[in-house]
């Protein structure tokens, strides 16, 4: 059953579903103390270049009803020459009527899962807000995965970031979950985010195996009272290698796993952004085996492919589709 939605000042969502995203990712992932140049987008590019390659990009996932992308911000990358033309990506989503997640990875600014340059990581979001602070559709995500802070110490940056940035409309800001963005419940207590939403994370090897009953208890869990106002901004299995995710009899903890966690997003109406739909980590065929689509195409004329429809039907079917 949905957990009830909880009286709130601020037009916080009752529900999330109305994400269904995709992480738009680096290829060797996100965490990088340069540019974040996105698979698919070449430094030299330019901001009509970057715009029309995203759009032939967005085109393609939109067929699988993506109307939302969660890309990823640093500060080597905002306010430079890069920025410039980054900001390509963000306007032809909003342009079309999507939703984009701006969520801020490790840089030289950030290590080990803390900010070690307070004053730069604000600087940045300043930057951000100043563009996008009064842009319906752009959500902000203050860190990614702040897993160097006990749950005390991360909620007090978390409180902190939101007295300082009082451009950022709260309702627009998604707060991560303790560790890696795992656990929301200690979050759901705290009145200083009574207003926002929440940035949920859950992978299979942070806990092992289970069957699907087995991963929605989990979830559940860690969800605490939260899911009402809580967007899972990654999940992902392997999609590379014809797992079949429409199969309720098999054990495979992947197929399991993306089962359960998606049955908990859809009876709770929550919303969800992919990992990734290309981008990420490359395994050794030089792509991340998570990655929803191959890359086909040259120079503004980009296309997608999807790896495995079963695993597109059952992130669809997470969506509430």
């Amino acid at each position: 059953m949905p957990i009830a939605a909880v009286s709130l000042p601020s037009p916080a969502s009752a529900a999330t579903n109305q994400f269904k995203g995709m992480n738009w990712a680096v290829l060797g992932d996100n965490f990088s103390t340069g540019t974040l140049v996105l698979r698919g987008l070449s430094s030299s590019d330019s901001y009509a270049t970057v715009k029309a390659k995203a759009n032939a990009l967005y085109d393609d996932m939109a067929s699988m009803g993506v109307n939302t992308v969660r890309l990823p911000v640093n500060a080597s990358t905002v306010g430079t020459s890069w920025w410039n033309s980054y900001k390509g990506t963000i306007d032809a989503a909003t342009g079309r009527g999507w939703k984009v997640i701006l969520g801020y990875w490790e840089d030289q600014n950030a290590s080990g899962g803390k900010i070690t340059n307070v004053s730069a990581w604000n600087s940045m979001w300043t930057t951000v807000i100043n563009a996008y602070g009064g842009n319906g559709n752009v959500y902000l995500e203050p860190m990614n995965e702040p897993h160097g802070y006990s749950s005390a110490d991360w909620r007090n940056l978390a409180a902190s970031w939101l007295t300082t940035h009082t451009g950022a409309n709260k309702s627009r800001v998604l707060i991560s979950g303790t560790g890696y963005s795992q656990d929301l419940r200690d979050l759901c207590g705290d009145s200083r985010f009574s207003s926002t939403l929440f940035a949920f994370h859950i992978y299979t090897f942070f806990y092992g195996a289970h069957d699907t009953a087995g991963w929605q208890d989990l979830m559940k869990t860690r969800l605490g009272s939260c899911a009402s106002r809580a967007v899972v901004t990654e999940f992902g299995a392997q999609m590379d290698n014809g797992l079949n995710y429409g199969s309720s009899t098999d054990t495979t903890n992947f197929v399991t796993y993306l089962r359960g966690v998606t049955q908990v997003m859809r009876d709770n109406n929550m919303g969800g952004a992919y990992w990734p739909a290309l981008g990420g980590k490359p395994g050794a065929n030089g792509y991340d085996p998570y990655s929803m689509f191959s890359m086909g195409g040259s120079g503004t004329n980009l296309t997608l492919t999807v790896r495995n429809a079963s695993g597109r039907d059952r992130v669809r079917y997470g969506w509430g589709l």
